[in-house]
């Protein structure tokens, strides 16, 4: 097993990558040097970097828009995606490297063993989907999980804000206050009295939601996991037209980004003044110069 290791051409590889190495050690050439010899896999020759072509949408090019007039966007974020205007300053979505070396000189009768020469470049995919409901995705930090992600946080949070001032135009009940209202005098739903306990609800949203879940991710396709489509979600057919579907994709990650930043306002404002959104607005514009953001954090 030492020797198979030892014969290995990839460094900083995990686990699964030197089982692979340990069984294609058996195929490999044994090359006599002046003074030694070095043992090397079979794999033909040597390889440069391997360039990988991107596909590139309607957006896409040098002259699309980016987030910030002059900003530099990063390679992998070429456009393919509805939305993308370059954003990523953390580079989370940048798909991980790894660097590929021939073996190192394993002549014992040498003072000094020279290392192995870099060959190129290896880009892990990790736009592929699999079979398990539990975790499809075989890493986190990919850039197709992040576009799932933050479209489905994004629509949770359209409903939130819709339903946070809605609550509070209709019953007065704050958004932060509810579930106190809640415990406090029953379920209800808009002032009407529900025949379930806080208990059962409980129950009922997480086997719901859960089922829900279950079967979306046993969709492979990554188009059908973001727009299922048909007469359940989409009802009236408004993205039949294809050119329309593509507009309506865009208008749709543009809200859900903006509802995302007002959810976490919300949360924002309810911790520093204890008042809910409308409550909050009616007081800005009772006294706009002086009811601000820093205003109230500056008491």
């Amino acid at each position: 097993m030492a020797s198979a290791l030892a014969a290995s051409s990839f460094t900083g590889c995990g686990v699964r990558d030197l089982v692979g190495y340990a069984a294609a050690s058996s195929t490999s050439q044994v090359a006599s040097r002046s003074s030694g010899i070095v043992a090397r896999f079979g794999l033909g020759k040597k390889k440069g970097t391997k360039k990988v072509t991107k596909k590139s949408s309607s957006s896409g090019g040098a002259n699309r828009p980016l987030w910030f007039p002059g900003a530099k966007c990063p390679d992998y974020l070429d456009g393919s995606l509805v939305g993308d205007y370059g954003f990523d300053p953390l580079g989370l979505g940048k798909p991980p490297t790894y660097l590929q070396f021939d073996v190192d000189s394993l002549d014992s009768s040498l003072a000094k063993n020279m290392p192995g020469e870099l060959l190129g470049e290896r880009v892990e995919d990790l736009s592929t989907i699999r079979a398990t409901p539990l975790q499809p995705y075989t890493e986190i930090f990919g850039l197709q999980r992040f576009r799932e992600c933050e479209l489905i946080h994004g629509r949770w949070a359209m409903l939130a804000t819709l339903g946070a001032i809605a609550v509070e135009t209709f019953t007065g009940v704050t958004w932060q206050d509810a579930g106190k209202v809640e415990l406090d005098q029953g379920p209800s739903y808009f002032g009407f009295s529900l025949p379930f306990t806080i208990t059962a609800l409980v129950w009922i949203e997480v086997l719901v939601i859960g089922f829900i879940e279950f079967q979306r991710n046993t969709e492979l396709d990554p188009e059908k996991r973001l727009y299922p489509g048909g007469s359940y979600f989409d009802p009236l057919g408004l993205a039949a037209d294809p050119e329309r579907k593509e507009v309506l994709k865009l208008a749709e990650i543009k809200h859900a980004r903006l509802a995302m930043v007002a959810a976490f306002g919300f949360a924002v404002q309810a911790a520093a003044t204890g008042k809910g959104p409308l409550d909050n607005w009616v007081t800005h514009l009772s006294d706009p110069l002086h009811t601000t953001i820093i205003d109230t954090f500056s008491k």
